[in-house]
């Protein structure tokens, strides 16, 4: 056995390794993750804006509100989860049963009529989301709690969800696609113009149909080992105070949260901008054109997100985590700033490298992100004596999407700022520089917050041996 192996077994035991199977049943819970949060976003604009005309502030809007009612939710349910107790599990029951009707309610939100008021269109995304968000939170919340609890060893983690978000290409592909498909000719009028409602319509059908059977597959392949092996037989009750409160007394969680909070709110708040600066700036307005290249950004995202996972991942097993995220966000810096030169009418391809650049450093942000929760769940059960992985997932959300939801909020109102007018075919060159200044310039400033936070972060690869060590030492191994 040589060296390399010697090293390899010691970083990672046998007994810590998690059989394949369950790290891609765990990961394709990431097709009810994007799908469930992030497809409607991402057509919201496309269907209720740029074809049915609803004023972007009041989309934007409904957005910010969702994210608060999801914060509210998830944040319940990650405490229920964390207090079940059932022959399957504390997790895997809620995974089954919100998934399934996560995907049956996702069609659902684009049940609208044509020749309504913005009022009317307003009224109707505000409650369908308070239907929607608090199903989706009762699949989400036991996933992500799940994700911090299936391995006790620190590279091993970053395995898991360095396979999560390696499966999570292909839901960010259908993403990306879901623009373009909503044009094509099956769903064109009889003037020969696009039927953009009907196509979402038609693809959330299409998609929430493959979310009923993931969370069936999810349930099957799934296995819950700190709960066989430790929770179910001496772990107590958690009051739901502790979900916020006692969670955020944990110094190490507070820095890794204001990294993810500084990132989503700089990311969110131009979330739409690069969709507006595709169609108005390169496409010079041509909705169809904008689409297409809308699925190649996908595409080119999806092969960069690829190769941002292993060399993330490698840079962590030899740099440690936290030294992986700050090349992440140092790179992602980059990228951003070089936007400004990437969407270019006169080379629309340059739009691939743009995408995919931002895919690289975000595959890699999101891998190291999720395995430090585990980390941090570790320390806090050598200071408290208790797994609360759904209180570290409600808490991250509770307090992260607030963040993102007045990113989101504003994100609608930016774009007004900038002097867009969705009547207009053709935009104003004022208001197409202002579109190509905050797509750059907003995410950097989140960017530099998020790397100053994860320099504080303390839990390097020693220190979470020796808390490892004292666990053992305390409850014995799991």
């Amino acid at each position: 056995m040589n060296a390399a192996t010697l090293h390899l077994d010691r970083v990672t035991p046998g007994s810590d390794r998690l059989p394949m199977r369950q790290k891609i049943g765990f990961g394709l819970g990431a097709f009810l993750d994007m799908w469930g949060h992030w497809l409607y976003p991402s057509l919201a604009f496309h269907v209720f804006n740029i074809f049915l005309g609803v004023a972007p502030g009041l989309i934007s809007t409904v957005q910010m509100v969702k994210i608060f009612i999801d914060a509210a939710s998830d944040a319940i349910f990650g405490w229920i989860s964390d207090n079940t107790r059932t022959r399957y599990g504390r997790r895997r029951p809620f995974i089954l049963v919100g998934g399934v009707l996560a995907g049956i309610g996702l069609p659902l939100m684009f049940a609208v009529g044509r020749g309504w008021t913005d009022t009317q269109y307003f009224i109707f995304m505000l409650v369908s989301m308070v239907i929607y968000v608090p199903v989706m939170s009762c699949f989400n919340m036991p996933w992500v709690s799940l994700g911090s609890e299936m391995t006790p060893d620190y590279h091993e983690r970053t395995t898991v969800m360095a396979i999560r978000n390696a499966i999570q290409k292909l839901p960010e592909l259908a993403m990306f696609f879901a623009a373009q498909f909503t044009t094509l000719a099956i769903f064109h009028d009889e003037s020969g113009k696009p039927d953009i409602l009907r196509g979402a319509q038609v693809y959330t059908a299409v998609l929430g149909a493959i979310m009923v059977a993931v969370s069936i597959a999810i349930f099957l392949l799934t296995r819950e080992r700190y709960y066989e092996k430790l929770v179910s037989r001496t772990q107590t009750h958690i009051p739901f105070a502790d979900t916020l409160w006692r969670t955020l007394r944990c110094q190490p969680f507070r820095a890794v949260l204001l990294m993810a909070l500084a990132y989503g709110i700089g990311t969110a708040m131009v979330g739409a901008l690069g969709y507006y600066a595709t169609v108005y700036y390169v496409c010079k307005g041509d909705v169809t054109l904008a689409t297409q290249w809308n699925t190649a950004m996908g595409l080119a995202g999806m092969a960069f997100g690829f190769a941002g996972i292993p060399f993330f991942s490698w840079i962590a097993r030899r740099q440690g985590k936290r030294a992986a995220l700050a090349t992440v966000l140092i790179m992602a810096i980059a990228a951003f700033i070089g936007d400004w030169w990437l969407y270019d009418p006169e080379r629309p391809y340059l739009q691939l490298f743009a995408c995919g650049f931002v895919a690289f450093t975000g595959a890699g942000f999101w891998t190291l992100y999720g395995a430090t929760i585990g980390d941090v769940v570790d320390y806090d059960e050598m200071q408290t004596g208790q797994r609360r992985e759904g209180s570290f997932s409600a808490c991250q959300s509770w307090i992260t999407k607030v963040g993102i939801a007045l990113g989101v909020g504003a994100s609608g109102w930016i774009l007004q700022f900038t002097g867009f007018d969705s009547k207009q075919a053709v935009q104003t060159p004022e208001a197409i520089f202002w579109i190509r200044l905050l797509l750059s310039g907003i995410p950097v400033i989140g960017l530099v917050l998020a790397l100053i936070a994860i320099l504080r972060f303390p839990l390097t690869e020693g220190r979470m041996g020796e808390i490892r060590q004292r666990l053992e030492a305390t409850r014995g191994q799991v």
